[in-house]
This record gives structure tokens, C-alpha cells and sequence, in this order.
């Protein structure tokens, strides 16, 4: 009886919550997703990163995009046996840029994606909210791993396309198709401020392909890895926190992070 009063009570919660519209600039006719991939097909990292930022934040984004999901949080306070719940709100996929009818994910360095995420109010994932999302994805489409020529742009368009004919055409928040760059306290511990660190790739039953993982260093990007962003503002209880002021919360930390250090709050921009 519990357990269907908690339920009842947790739909009536989710159903409150609708999709937040982002502050982004207003939308601005820029290259296609295809036509990005035919210009950036001989681009190393650097250059790719560049033309990413300059179309992404002249607001070069699909509509879709604009439109972040709410996903549940909660942690029972070990203290008071509480459970505190939250919302953060989320990108319905991955980074990407382009039109309405041929947009396209991009895949960048993390120090580029912090500089998209600063200039939008948003931070890259957690561990634990990479998990999160997966568990509250409409669309988990099986992965599909490649093998040759990785860290080539058309093989990231290659991949791109694979995903679109395994969604189908359908919408909502997609998970499962990219291994996630995250902020990790590995980042710290280990002494690695120069590496990535990258994590999930959900297989059907949960599993991720990609365990925590910090061994590329930073201008490392292959056709696998996806920058996914997440409002900085959290609603904790029904009251706005920004996502540094939980992660330096002892008891509100478990909320976001579930790794012995969570203290790596964002990458340095270059």
C-alpha cells in the first residue's frame, strides 16, 4: 500500500514538470548538418572544435534541441532518512547543430564543450546523472560500435546516420548511443587535469560498454564519444540550486555525484 501511495505520489510530481525552454540565441540559418560534415571532412580536432563553437553559439541549433527534459533525482539523507528529491533538466540528445530537416551531432573536445556549457548555463554530466538519463530515456536504441578510422570526422557522420535510422524518426529523450564526457573527481585524484574523462554507452539491460574511464588525453574525440548538457540550475525540494552549490553539499552531493570524489565541477577553456 506504501509503495503505490509513493508511486502515486511520484507521477503526480514528473507530471508537474513539462520540458524547459533554454535561453539560446535566437535561431540563425547556418551549414547543414550535412553540409558541416562535407566542410569538416578533413579537419583534424582543433579545427572541427572551432567551427562547432562558431555555429553553436551563433545559434545554429534545431529546434528540438532548445527544449530541455526534466529527469529525476533523489538521495535518502543518511541523517534524517529523508529522501530529497530533484529535477535537472537535460538535452534531448547529444550536442549538435544544423536545421530542423538536416541537423547532425557533432562530437568535440571537452574543453570546447565547456565553453558551449558556460555560455549556455549548462555543465557536462556526472556519472550518476549519465545513469539517470539513460533510466529515463523514451528512445535506448542498441549501440553500434566501429572499429575503423575512429577519431575520423566522416566516420562520426557515418555513426550519426547508423543512430538516425535506428530512432526512426522518433522524439523524445534518446540515451544509449554515445559514451558520455563527464566531470569525474578521477580528474583530480589521479592527477590527470589534462585527460578526458568519458563514461556509458548503455548497452539494452543497463550495462555501460564504457566504464569510468580517464586514459585519453584531452583533444582525444572519436566517433563514440557525446557531449550531452545539462541546466546548472537544479531543483532541489522545489527550490533552484546551482549544480556547484549541491556538489559542495555533503548532504546534498549523492544527488548528482556517486563517486568517492566529486569535487572536478568543469573543464578549463581554452
Amino acid at each position: 500500500m506504501r509503495n503505490a501511495w509513493f508511486l502515486t505520489v511520484l507521477i503526480l510530481f514528473l507530471s508537474c514538470h513539462t520540458v524547459k525552454k533554454m535561453p539560446f540565441p535566437g535561431e540563425r540559418k547556418g551549414i547543414t548538418g550535412s553540409e558541416f560534415y562535407k566542410k569538416a571532412a578533413a579537419f583534424k580536432w582543433a579545427a572541427r572544435d572551432s567551427l562547432v563553437i562558431e555555429e553553436v553559439l551563433a545559434g545554429n541549433i534545431p529546434a528540438f534541441f532548445r527544449e530541455f527534459i526534466p529527469v529525476q533525482l533523489q538521495h535518502r539523507d543518511s541523517v534524517s532518512g529523508k529522501i530529497i528529491t530533484a529535477i535537472c533538466y537535460v538535452a534531448p540528445d547529444y550536442l549538435c547543430l544544423g536545421s530542423a530537416e538536416d541537423w547532425a551531432r557533432v562530437n568535440i573536445t571537452p574543453y570546447a564543450a565547456q565553453r558551449i556549457a558556460d555560455s549556455f548555463h549548462c555543465f557536462l554530466p556526472t556519472r550518476k546523472i549519465v545513469d539517470e538519463i539513460y533510466n529515463a530515456a523514451r528512445i535506448k536504441p542498441e549501440p553500434v560500435p566501429l572499429f575503423a578510422y575512429r577519431d575520423s570526422t566522416p566516420t562520426m557522420w557515418q555513426h550519426h546516420l547508423i543512430i538516425e535510422g535506428q530512432r526512426k524518426g522518433r522524439s523524445g529523450l534518446i540515451a544509449g548511443i554515445k559514451k558520455d564526457v563527464v566531470i569525474s573527481g578521477k580528474l583530480n585524484k589521479e592527477g590527470k587535469p589534462d585527460r578526458v574523462a568519458i563514461y556509458g554507452w548503455h548497452k539494452p539491460d543497463g550495462t555501460p560498454i564504457q566504464p569510468l574511464y580517464t586514459g585519453h588525453i584531452y583533444w582525444w574525440v572519436d566517433y563514440s564519444q557525446g557531449i550531452r548538457l545539462i541546466y546548472r540550475k537544479i531543483k532541489v525540494d522545489g527550490a533552484w540550486m546551482d549544480y556547484t552549490t549541491i556538489l559542495n553539499d555533503p548532504r546534498l552531493r549523492p544527488l548528482l555525484c556517486n563517486e568517492p570524489d566529486c569535487s572536478y565541477f568543469r573543464y578549463p577553456v581554452q
